[in-house]
């Protein structure tokens, strides 16, 4: 009765009723929902959103190092009138030089108030191996691709160690301000390569920043209007995990990186896995062969491009020490009391071998520091430790060693080091690791090989490719050019760069990346022009060389000194042939001895290390000193150098 004299009173009540439901269900969820994530984190974990660790992967030259470079520039690193390199992660001088990165980084930056540890990773396939070790030390990475060339065979590398290691994908299409930018396109093809490298939901959802990281600028749509990095750091904050980490657990950390300082000796770099460590902490170091005591130096960690001291490092952060003098590269630092040991670094096996042995060439000792066995054996042993996806054998000789790599880069970067440091060295021709299966059928490694060419050099280049093997999978067209994608025994591309350089004038670019094992493909053709050799030792002339140029092709000057068996030249035919560069037109009474400068000479064909690598045969040496590489042949006297080629036709 009430209810019907005043009925705005069941209004009320209805509103009333529904507001309880509201609520009695908005509880009953957040109740749900705490006790879900009560479960679904460990007791004793703890979330540090002050703290962030990513890696920068990419395809060489899309821009890693630049935009790091400009991440730092905008987070106030640097003094307002300090000089700042460019690409300032490059330190080493050879990766100035060649203006690419060969050891990957650690560096930090503070924005709003949380650390972010970035990690800068070489783009090329042949450091793949700095690249799985480092993306054991972050929870996400961001992944740069070009905005014309799109991924590329080393994005696909290490987007597929980066998914299995179920790590965070933030997509970064560099380089928009090109002209002939194509980011639509390129955005798809990312989304095709993630779907064919299986990777999950959650991974799919990645999100995607424009950058052009010369000029300092991020967006999340072309669109936009931007003059700074503020749309890539959100991002980064939004969407990389912050470190889910025990702090107060007993001490676990993984050895990931070596370095080496004159004043404090080797330095260990590492993410804390568990638990905090503290300066001059006694701890377990911990390895394959057991367990041993030792004593932290100090703690250092990174802000910019300083490593700062610091009394403790917390679970979670990237933490640099001393005090390990005999710690190596997948050790584990662990508690003193309650150690605990981790899963070491698993690394790709390499590929590629060459011997590296003494010089015993007429001209050894004269240009290089380190000359003996004792420094090649020390010097090479030293590098392994700190080279995770380098191998090293001995041989039956004391003066030989067979060292294993990724690659012909990988190796030649390790030579070229060596010989700026004053070492000599001789290193034999470049060849390819194989294996057997479970059946014993024999193996050979494969390339991923893409190449893009004008369309009026495609006919050269399927020649030449044809003879080695290999075998086209894809191809597009692309502006102008031809985009080809092929599958090759490693070993057919020992000796293809300038072949293909030549075959396309210059205009081509390729890149390859290991693409596992396969039956073997059979004989690959060699060299087709033999070597023009020295007859003797001594001085070369300018009518020596004028004589011997009609032969072929010559690598030496005027002025310069040989040794008998030294290369100085290819010969135009197939077979090697003996030349005397050192003749003198002798003073006659119908002759002068200045009529020698009217010879006419072409110029020489100069060599790169790498260049030289490829150019030389089975039965033939590159001999390298801090001031010249040379190559000549094993058996440097021609007597007994055709005595070796009767008994090989018999």
């Amino acid at each position: 009765m009430l209810l019907d004299k005043h009925p705005s009173l069941i209004l009320e009540w209805l509103y009333l009723t529904a507001g309880f439901c509201c609520i009695w269900h908005s509880s009953v969820w957040i109740y749900r929902r705490y006790a879900v994530c009560s479960k679904e984190r460990k007791i004793g974990f703890m979330l540090r959103n002050d703290l962030r660790n990513i890696a920068i992967i990419a395809h060489v030259d899309h821009g890693k190092t630049t935009l790091v470079d400009a991440m730092l520039k905008q987070s106030n690193i640097f003094r307002a009138n300090e000089h700042v390199e460019e690409r300032v992660m490059d330190s080493n001088a050879l990766e100035r030089e060649r203006g690419i990165t060969i050891l990957a980084k650690n560096t930090a930056v503070m924005h709003q108030g949380t650390k972010i540890n970035i990690l800068d990773t070489p783009g090329h396939a042949d450091f793949g191996g700095e690249v799985e070790r480092v993306l054991t030390m972050v929870d996400g990475v961001l992944l740069l691709v070009d905005a014309y060339e799109g991924p590329m065979p080393q994005t696909k590398y290490v987007l597929r160690k980066a998914l299995e290691q179920h790590l965070k994908p933030i997509v970064v299409i560099n380089k928009i301000d090109r002209p002939d930018q194509r980011v639509e396109e390129v955005i798809d093809e990312v989304l095709d390569l993630f779907i064919e490298l299986g990777a999950d939901d959650d991974q799919l959802e990645f999100p995607v920043v424009l950058t052009s990281a010369r000029n300092g600028i991020a967006k999340l749509t072309m669109e936009e209007e931007s003059d700074n990095l503020e749309p890539l750091f959100k991002v980064i904050l939004e969407n990389i995990p912050a470190p889910d980490v025990e702090v107060e657990a007993p001490l676990q950390m993984l050895v990931n990186t070596l370095d080496y300082d004159d004043y404090v000796g080797r330095i260990v770099v590492g993410r804390v896995i568990r638990g905090t460590i503290h300066n001059g902490e006694t701890i377990t170091l911990m390895d394959e062969e057991g367990e041993r005591k030792a004593k932290i130096g100090r703690l250092y960690t990174y802000e910019g491009l300083k490593r700062v001291e610091t009394q403790e490092v917390g679970a979670g952060d990237i933490v640099a020490l001393i005090g390990l003098a005999d710690a190596n590269i997948g050790d584990t630092i662990a508690d003193a009391e309650n150690p605990e040991k981790l899963q070491g670094i698993s690394i790709d096996e390499p590929t590629l071998s060459m011997v590296f042995s003494v010089n015993n060439s007429p001209f050894a000792g004269r240009e290089g520091e380190y000359v003996t066995s004792r420094h090649l054996r020390d010097r090479l042993f030293k590098e392994i430790k700190t080279n995770v996806s380098m191998r090293l054998e001995e041989t039956e000789s004391p003066d030989a060693f067979i060292v294993s790599g990724r690659g012909e880069l990988h190796l030649s970067v390790l030579i070229e080091t060596m010989r700026r440091e004053g070492y000599e060295l001789q290193v034999g021709k470049p060849k390819v690791i194989m294996h057997h299966d479970e059946t014993g059928t024999l193996q050979e490694p494969m390339e991923a090989l893409t190449i893009d060419v004008p369309q009026e050099f495609m006919g050269a280049v399927m020649e030449g490719l044809g003879l080695r093997k290999a075998e086209l999978t894809n191809m597009t067209e692309m502006a102008g050019y031809l985009r080809m994608e092929f599958m090759i025994p490693a070993r057919g591309l020992i000796g293809f760069r300038n072949q293909f350089l030549t075959d396309t004038k210059g205009n081509g670019v390729m890149n390859h990346v290991f693409a596992g094992y396969a039956d073997y493909k059979g004989e690959i053709p060699g060299r087709t022009r033999g070597s023009l050799v020295a007859f003797e030792n001594g001085e070369t002339t300018s009518y020596g060389i004028g004589n011997a140029q009609e032969r072929g092709t010559m690598f030496i000057i005027p002025g310069e000194q040989v040794y008998e068996g030294q290369i100085i030249g290819e010969n135009s035919r197939e077979d090697d042939m003996d030349v005397n560069p050192c003749k003198k037109k002798h003073v006659s009474n119908m002759r002068a001895s200045g009529s020698d400068d009217t010879v006419r000479l072409i110029p020489p064909k100069t060599f790169s290390l790498e260049q030289a690598l490829e150019h030389i045969n089975d039965d033939e040496l590159v001999e390298v000193t801090p001031k010249n590489i040379r190559m000549r042949k094993k058996i440097l006297d021609r007597v007994e150098r055709g005595r070796q080629r009767s008994r090989n036709k018999a």
